[in-house]
């Protein structure tokens, strides 16, 4: 069985003796001078602010407080691509990197008071320039990881993770594996690079000046493994935004025009469930105005109602629901509503006006569809908005 785990011990061993790092400086130099015991097999750990410094991420601000953070504010918004949460003052951000932590990676602490430091530009590139210069000094085959101090969603405190890598598998997957009780591994994956990372961190710490550190033991040996194969696609992220800004985007979202599909063979054979069209029902029926819908959802009577209505494209509809009521702008607003919680849970939907029964306004076709389909984007207000 391939396993992640050591063969034997690990140790963690600090690489003391080294300078403080200013733009410039040649970092695998000052390792290889310091570190003359290294030896292939070994994974250097090494925090992503002395590789910030010695490849000039460094930002001069002023050494007022007020105005340092007024300057730290805008580089946040300046090196992320998306805010994800925020409250008071902490913004959680995607950064360019594809990382998702705290004030997009932005910095403070061990540098000079008048000095922010940003993530480096590629933590990858970095670590394999620093892996090839440990070879060519000392002729050694080692792994390298650039680490960042992070928090994680529902767990108190921060950790090292990594976000440079390279000669080292960085994730370990264990899918259709066995384990000794018999019990196949489905989704396992773990993220060694991670656990290196915190593992280091345990003898590099945050205040005695010993940003590198080896972790000697594990198995590496990687040419194309990298950080960034951590990072956890948008589309496969379940907490891709904070509570209050999803709800914001929930709210403007339902405010665009619902997408409405006018070919219904877009409309697959899967059956909607009873309990998720009185859900939307529910969400649509509010205001107290008098609204009714009606699921058609009796086969034979749905036919014989839809014979009486006469429109001959609800036929090819896996499932309708007639709106009633004597305000039209009454069941306008419920129908949108209706339509914007549908897709919500996923279903496509199409509205057909009809009044062929009393108070009967129309007629909304629903059911699963082939793809997603995406609502429009909303449209720049400077031709249709005026102030007066």
């Amino acid at each position: 069985m391939s396993d992640h785990a050591a063969e034997g011990k690990v140790e963690i061993l600090p690489v003391e003796g080294l300078p403080e790092f200013r733009p410039g400086d040649d970092l695998s130099g000052a390792i290889a001078s310091a570190a003359r015991w290294l030896r292939s097999g070994d994974i250097v750990v090494v925090t992503s602010k002395v590789v910030s410094k010695v490849e000039g991420r460094l930002v001069r601000v002023p050494t007022d407080p007020e105005e340092r953070d007024r300057i730290r504010r805008r580089l946040v918004f300046d090196e992320s691509v998306r805010i994800i949460a925020r409250r008071a003052r902490t913004y959680i951000t995607e950064n360019h990197l594809g990382i998702v932590q705290a004030a997009s990676g932005i910095d403070a602490s061990n540098v000079a008071g008048d000095e922010l430091a940003l993530l480096p530009a590629d933590p990858d590139a970095s670590a394999m320039a620093l892996r090839w210069g440990l070879r060519d000094r000392l002729g050694v085959e080692v792994a390298v990881v650039i680490t960042d101090t992070m928090g994680r969603a529902w767990r108190v405190g921060q950790t090292d993770v990594a976000i440079g890598a390279s000669g080292m598998r960085v994730l370990h997957g264990y899918r259709g594996q066995v384990d000794r009780h018999g019990n196949e591994l489905a989704v396992t994956e773990i993220a060694v690079a991670d656990e290196v990372a915190a593992a280091a961190d345990l003898v590099k710490g945050k205040l005695g000046a010993m940003p590198v550190a080896v972790v000697r033991g594990l198995t590496i040996g990687s040419d194309t493994s990298r950080a960034r194969d951590l990072v956890r696609p948008v589309e496969e992220d379940l907490f891709r935004l904070g509570t209050e800004e999803a709800i914001v985007l929930g709210q403007r979202s339902a405010a665009l025009p619902v997408p409405s599909l006018t070919d219904f063979t877009d409309f697959t054979d899967e059956p909607v469930a009873e309990d998720v069209l009185r859900e939307a029902a529910a969400a649509a029926l509010t205001g107290g105005a008098a609204v009714r819908f009606a699921h058609l959802a009796d086969r034979a009577r749905r036919k014989d109602v839809l014979d009486e209505l006469a429109v001959e494209r609800l036929y090819g509809a896996p499932e309708v629901v007639l709106a009633f009521g004597a305000d039209l702008f009454a069941v306008g607003a419920a129908v949108h509503r209706l339509q914007v919680a549908l897709a919500a849970a996923g279903l496509g939907s199409h509205w057909l006006p009809t009044t062929s029964l009393p108070e009967l306004v129309g007629a909304v076709a629903v059911g699963h569809v082939s793809s997603a389909v995406a609502p429009p984007r909303p449209e720049d207000p400077d031709e249709r908005f005026e102030t007066w």
